[in-house]
């Protein structure tokens, strides 16, 4: 085989809590590298502390590219990041400098490398119904109906993941294919960079568990629940738009709509962040040649510039 002449870009991926823009921001200057962050939370401007967002002194001295670039009122898809991305990605390296995705939002960096399917655009309508059909039957009645109609889907989607149970039924209904069918016909294309990719994560997962408590104690301190307040204020937000749903404003905004105590509002936010951390993981496992580096043991720095050393960078 050949040399592979692609330019270098490196995947940094954790879940939440897991110290990855202190270890994005050495990797930066050590790299001569351009951070593009891939959080489906940070691209929304006003939502900082919720979203554990770099500081504004973090971004002066290492600036990310997508963040604050769009607004929270409008949807933004995981095919819109790829576009985004990977313009982003060529107009780096064509500065000489190494492309450096960083975050933790795991479907926009499987569709990233992957490339995204020929899929039907939204149908409020279909989508109406399939709502519709989430109060009369439940969503264990609209998982049996995928796993009727597309199995794959079923298998993959777990009966409480509302957005993407609706997502797979709304692609049927309006194709007449199945997701996992009109995936299978996806032709596949060669990614122009060659990737080297770092999943961060304690091995400890109650370290993590305790990051995740003492993290959420500290955005509560910083105007959290000032930020969600200021956001609903607007008039034109909703609990029902995927900037809303993250997690953590979720909650919040339930807290202040009163459906809960302060204490339960910490409860059940902690709660949500880790079962999120805990899908980040299971995703980082089955990532293709990753390589594990503990952020809270030694060096873990030194350890990322061995494995870019090793890579032949």
């Amino acid at each position: 085989m050949g040399v592979d002449s692609r330019p270098l870009a490196i995947v940094l991926m954790g879940p939440t809590a897991a110290g990855k823009t202190d270890l994005a921001i050495a990797a930066r200057d050590a790299l001569d590298g351009e951070i593009i962050s891939v959080d489906s939370a940070m691209v929304y401007r006003g939502m900082d502390i919720g979203s554990a967002k770099p500081s504004p002194e973090e971004l002066a001295r290492a600036p990310h590219r997508l963040i604050d670039i769009r607004d929270p009122v409008e949807p933004y898809s995981a095919a819109e990041f790829r576009d985004d991305a990977l313009a982003q990605m060529h107009e780096i390296a064509a500065q000489g400098r190494v492309p450096l995705l960083v975050g933790g939002t795991m479907m926009y960096f499987k569709r990233l490398m992957e490339g995204v399917a020929n899929l039907p655009s939204a149908s409020p309508d279909v989508r109406a119904a399939l709502e519709q059909d989430v109060e009369r039957h439940g969503l264990k009645g609209l998982h049996e109906r995928l796993a009727r109609v597309d199995p794959e889907s079923a298998a993959r989607i777990h009966p409480n993941d509302p957005q993407r149970l609706l997502r797979a039924l709304e692609v049927y209904e309006v194709s007449g294919k199945s997701l996992s069918q009109l995936w299978r016909e996806q032709r596949p294309e060669t990614f122009p960079f060659r990737t080297l990719s770092i999943g961060l994560a304690p091995a400890n997962r109650s370290v993590l568990h305790e990051r995740i408590a003492k993290r959420f104690g500290a955005m509560l301190d910083a105007g959290f629940l000032e930020e969600v307040a200021s956001l609903r204020a607007r008039g034109d937000l909703s609990p029902t738009l995927p900037s809303m749903k993250s997690v953590g404003y979720r909650q919040a905004w339930a807290y202040l709509d009163g459906e809960f105590d302060r204490e339960q509002l910490r409860f059940r936010s902690v709660v949500a962040t880790r079962q999120l951390a805990k899908r980040q993981l299971t995703w980082m496992r089955s990532w293709p040649r990753l390589n594990w580096v503990d952020p809270l043991v030694g060096d873990p720095a030194e350890r990322i510039w061995k494995l870019v050393r090793k890579s032949g960078t």
